[in-house]
């Protein structure tokens, strides 16, 4: 049987390479934009500073990996002297407001979120899981929905604001968490729970449309897929390919139950993970508390057959490994700024 097709988008940062601030790439968008050589497309995203590159739908990690590296590597090449293409959760700093990129959808989101958008510099990893069929897609959301913490705190990659270390691993989940319809979802019953729920929420003006959900895992309005969006951009591609293992598994697990964390102790979760990452205590499902890591190996212990069937097991298990050794993107930018400063923090994010 063939492996799930998924897919997996990436959002960057063009910054000066001194100061690592968010600069306008309004100047090469139209060099970048469009299908890449080897695959996958470039566009430009919220904000002009912003690009985002997405896979085609692919089968395994290797297309994926050499798909988002090839578009990494244009990004780069294209980049403007005296600058760099940052995959980071947010900036160290911010000097001015951001531009807004030319679109209709965004003009309408600017207009919906006012000044929030001037602290909006923010980067994720979306990963799309193809499954058939509405009522399918939900109890796969409602799988991703119970593992959130644990992908968010793996994913942790934006220690900074102000030009200072934040206190929290993931400083742009909590900025994502003051817009509308965000967070974690609820563990909604069937597909026309989910429908009704989000046009009641473009009806009453909390959405622009209804491809503008900011929860953390949601249903694709243009593709049959299953999208978490709770995972900050990856410092390297192999961090992003672990979200995208990670997810898919969750995703199609039939054998993994259908829990539904009740909301006070999945937002609770979900905070503490932003500000602790793999160093959180989060909730059992009996809710007793435990680390992290023991939650990460209790998620695998049901996955694994999962990962197995996509032929991610090994893959999982190392990158895993390695995590431990060289910790979170998050520990990783503090520790390169700590040792060097911005010089240091930018040579970091040239190595993808």
């Amino acid at each position: 049987m063939d492996a799930t097709r998924f897919g997996v988008e990436e959002e960057f940062l063009l910054l000066d390479e001194s100061a690592l601030i968010p600069l306008s790439g309004s100047g090469i968008v139209d060099r970048v934009k469009g299908p890449a050589p080897g695959g996958g497309v470039i566009t430009s995203e919220y904000l002009t500073c912003q690009f985002e590159c997405a896979t085609d739908p692919v089968r395994t990690l290797g297309e994926a990996g050499s798909q988002l590296g090839g578009m990494r590597r244009m990004l780069a090449e294209l980049a403007p002297e005296n600058s760099l293409v940052a995959a980071t959760g947010a900036p160290l700093a911010q000097w001015s407001a951001p531009l807004i990129s030319a679109s209709k959808h965004y003009d309408d989101v600017s207009t919906l979120l006012g000044q929030l958008t001037r602290q909006h510099a923010v980067n994720g990893l979306h990963v799309h899981v193809e499954v058939v069929g509405d009522e399918e897609r939900v109890r796969a959301l409602r799988r991703v929905r119970a593992w959130l913490p644990v992908l968010l705190a793996l994913s942790a990659n934006s220690p900074f604001t102000y030009g200072v270390a934040s206190g929290l691993a993931s400083w742009r989940s909590v900025l994502i968490r003051r817009l509308p319809v965000s967070w974690a979802p609820p563990a909604f019953h069937d597909a026309d729970e989910y429908h009704r729920t989000v046009e009641q929420m473009v009806t009453v003006g909390l959405l622009p449309s209804r491809g503008s959900t900011s929860w953390a895992v949601r249903l694709s309005e243009r593709f049959d897929t299953v999208e978490a969006r709770v995972a900050d951009a990856q410092l390297r591609v192999d961090d992003a390919l672990l979200q995208a293992s990670l997810t898919r598994a969750i995703a199609i697990a039939d054998d993994l139950p259908d829990a539904a964390p009740p909301p006070a102790e999945l937002d609770a979760a979900m905070w503490l993970a932003a500000r602790h990452g793999m160093d959180a205590r989060l909730f059992t499902p009996e809710g007793e508390i435990e680390d992290a890591w023991a939650a990460t190996e209790r998620m695998l212990d049901g996955i694994r057959p999962a990962l197995d069937a996509n032929g991610d097991e090994t893959f999982v298990d190392e990158h895993l490994g390695r995590l431990r050794s060289e910790g979170t993107g998050s520990q990783r930018q503090l520790r390169a700024y700590q040792t060097g400063g911005a010089q240091s923090l930018g040579a970091l994010y040239r190595q993808w």
